[in-house]
């Protein structure tokens, strides 16, 4: 079994010295992620950022971004969110080609053995996400190119109901019923990996598996009644490791971030310690 990335998402990246939602200093949570991903037993092939990658969109915002994640020495792969500004994403990472020139960020990228396809789900000005027939139409052509290789649909808004009802209210609003039944026409689809909802989630869609993935950061809090507030928790932070098993396919592991006791034995000389 290989690790083919890590999926890192809402990171919320504020520029040195100023806190998200004037309480929460989001840095040293990615400082930690990044340690903690060097510290893998086994080495990524890539990390893919599924958006919000910062606060506001702000060059420095994404200056900051950049000095974060300067050590992880593999492949990073990024994505906007509802938070992020496209074209300010651009300049600072310029040296990341795959992120186009203009438009919408969609980009097909091999890793391992998978071909991720990042689709933008972004709207500027809204918290919501949409999937218009462009963006569509992109994936579907990009689907039949690669219908004969493992497939990760990659994007920030997640195709599906959370029960999280503020969340849900600026989830994917449009587009969701044509993804699903492009992305059904295809038995080669392995996970559709989306962010947004800084939670764990995992749900059956379009005949594979959609899910979310936690912040590294802060959390948005579990409460599934339709009008529970909008409301965050520094409950542990963690990120998805994305594993290849030639019999399996995708195995997916959440990797929790932060310190903890262990690893510690469970044998000693080769008997269950008592």
């Amino acid at each position: 079994m290989s690790i083919q990335f890590i999926q890192l998402s809402d990171t919320h990246i504020r520029e040195p010295g100023r806190l998200a939602y004037r309480r929460l200093d989001t840095a040293p949570y990615l400082e930690r992620a990044v340690n903690a991903i060097m510290a893998l037993p086994q080495k990524p092939e890539a990390v893919v950022m599924t958006g919000d990658l910062t606060d506001f969109g702000r060059i420095q915002e994404y200056e900051h971004l950049a000095r974060l994640i300067e050590p992880l020495d593999m492949p990073v792969y990024l994505m906007p969110g509802n938070h992020d500004d496209r074209d300010n994403l651009r300049v600072v990472f310029s040296d990341h080609s795959y992120l186009g020139q203009s438009g919408y960020v969609q980009y097909e990228m091999p890793i391992g053995k998978l071909m991720l396809l990042a689709l933008d789900t972004t709207m500027p000005g809204e918290s919501s996400g949409a999937l218009c027939a462009e963006r569509l139409n992109w994936l579907a052509e990009k689907l039949d190119v690669y219908r004969d290789q493992p497939v990760v649909v990659a994007m920030h808004h997640p195709p599906f109901q959370t029960m999280i009802g503020h969340m849900d209210r600026i989830g994917l609003l449009s587009g969701q019923a044509e993804l699903s039944d492009l992305l059904s026409g295809y038995t080669n689809v392995e996970r559709v990996i989306c962010g947004h909802l800084h939670r764990a989630i995992d749900v059956r869609f379009a005949g594979t598996i959609a899910s979310t993935t936690p912040s590294p950061a802060h959390q948005v809090s579990l409460d599934l009644s339709e009008n529970g507030p909008s409301a965050w928790t520094l409950e542990p932070p963690a990120f998805r490791v994305f594993a290849w098993h030639a019999d399996q396919g995708v195995v997916t592991h959440l990797a929790y971030v932060g310190p903890h006791d262990g690893p510690y034995p469970f044998h000693e000389n080769g008997q269950l310690i008592d």
